[in-house]
């Protein structure tokens, strides 16, 4: 299936919003390829790095904790409903989820959802079907979410853990800012914990937790996250596929049980690195 549809590319470049029909065609062409599988629709990522459709003339000193994702679609309500009928719509024909990105606190969440339910309204007055079970998750991508993973658990249908914004976030580092890039470290203690408690409360509330963004995709982390509870991940490009299945194939619940374990216990992002290096190479000495 896919883990992450995003949907931005139907607005970067435009001169206007999209129509509920692009939108409609565009997802219903993914849902019809993937078949029987899947499919996870994130809502509008714009704002920070992306050009904004309608907002060209408004310039923000920082971007990346200003008016974007789910904030952005809060301030366009005509944007954001026109792409949540198109989700609704197609989801009659395939297994569709919808996911909201940087959700920050329980009152979005619930103000994104209650958008859902009344779009929902609407649709069922115009007598459109959709189904109406369709499952809402969330990213974790903003601190205040990992922390608070326990209380949106119970409001969310599943979560999906956005590693390059968690980590940014939580470092207060530009990843794309050279003079700060070597402080970017997805193995720095922080984010370890920051992961393992959003699966733990995942678990609790018995809602699935998957991962997405370059650590997912990285098959030093695979051992690691699958020790933390990670069972799902979305990965680009699809060539490294072949290379996670490998290593999941290879290990036991119970060695990367070991593998997570011990890297929590260590405090220097570094040496954590290696020491998930040196376990790659010992478990699948073709891929070190």
């Amino acid at each position: 299936g896919i883990g992450l549809y995003r949907t931005e590319f139907l607005f970067l470049g435009a001169r206007s919003a999209p129509t509920e029909r692009e939108h409609f065609d565009s997802y219903l062409r993914a849902v019809q390829e993937l078949g029987n599988r899947h499919i996870i629709i994130r809502t509008l990522d714009l704002g920070a790095d992306k050009a904004v459709v309608g907002d060209g003339d408004v310039r923000e000193f920082n971007p990346f904790l200003g008016c974007r994702s789910i904030r952005f679609c809060f301030r366009h309500l005509d944007v954001f409903k026109t792409q949540l009928r198109a989700i609704l719509r197609v989801s009659a024909f395939g297994r569709v989820r919808i996911m909201f990105p940087l959700i920050s606190c329980l009152d979005e969440l619930r103000r994104a959802k209650a958008f859902v339910h009344e779009v929902m309204d609407d649709l069922e007055r115009e007598d459109i079907p959709f189904r109406k079970d369709i499952k809402i998750g969330i990213m974790i991508e903003v601190p205040s979410a990992a922390v608070t993973a326990d209380i949106l658990a119970k409001e969310a249908d599943f979560f999906s853990i956005g590693t390059n914004d968690l980590v940014q976030y939580t470092l207060a580092v530009d990843r794309d800012n050279e003079s700060v890039a070597d402080l970017y470290r997805p193995a720095d203690p922080s984010i370890l914990r920051l992961i393992r408690n959003t699966v733990a409360a995942a678990e609790a509330a018995g809602i699935p937790v998957g991962m997405c963004g370059e650590m997912a995709g990285d098959a030093i982390y695979t051992m690691l996250l699958l020790g933390l509870g990670v069972k799902e991940f979305s990965v680009s490009p699809p060539s490294i596929i072949p290379e996670l299945k490998k290593i999941i194939r290879s290990l036991t619940c119970s060695a990367a049980r070991a593998v997570a374990e011990k890297a929590l216990t260590l405090t220097d992002p570094e040496e954590t690195a290696q020491f998930l290096r040196a376990k790659i190479k010992e478990i699948v000495p073709e891929l070190s």
